[in-house]
């Protein structure tokens, strides 16, 4: 799995909206200073995150973005659906679509339980979990693992 930087971004422009005071707009320019986003890809993320329900945006002076829903109820898999589609995904195919023969047929169990995980980790948490820095137990146990860090 491949984490764009178009769902970095998106992750963390939501999580300093997620972060901002009394639920008032932020201005794109002020997510992309405080995140060091490019301004004009930003304002097509905001869009594409505005027409999947995850943010509202307000105009005029005191205009801006905010979350359209609680930081608690927004998972980090919603924002990277939002903006590039399925979590996983084999030469752009969502695996259920796939199939394989010979020798090959145990990649599709091997892609479905990679999803699976991906999946499991991904909508266990919220911007709010990542917000306050308190992952899932879960979360955490696995990025406390020494390995989880290195590179094979």
């Amino acid at each position: 799995m491949r984490i764009s930087a178009r769902a970095d971004y998106a992750v963390r422009a939501a999580l300093q909206l997620a972060t901002s005071r009394d639920d008032e707009p932020v201005k794109v320019l002020a997510i992309a200073d405080a995140q060091g986003i490019p301004h004009k890809f930003l304002e097509g993320i905001l869009n594409d995150m505005r027409r999947g329900g995850l943010v509202v945006s307000q105009r005029g002076g005191n205009g801006g973005y905010r979350l359209a829903k609680s930081a608690g109820s927004i998972s980090i898999a919603d924002v990277i659906r939002v903006v590039d589609g399925p979590l996983v995904s084999v030469r752009g195919v969502r695996p259920p679509e796939l199939s394989y023969n010979g020798p090959a047929e145990s990649l599709l169990p091997l892609w479905i339980a990679l999803r699976s995980n991906v999946r499991e980790i991904l909508e266990g948490v919220t911007l709010a979990d990542v917000a306050s820095a308190e992952l899932p137990a879960g979360v955490s146990a696995r990025a406390d693992d020494p390995g989880a860090w290195t590179n094979p």
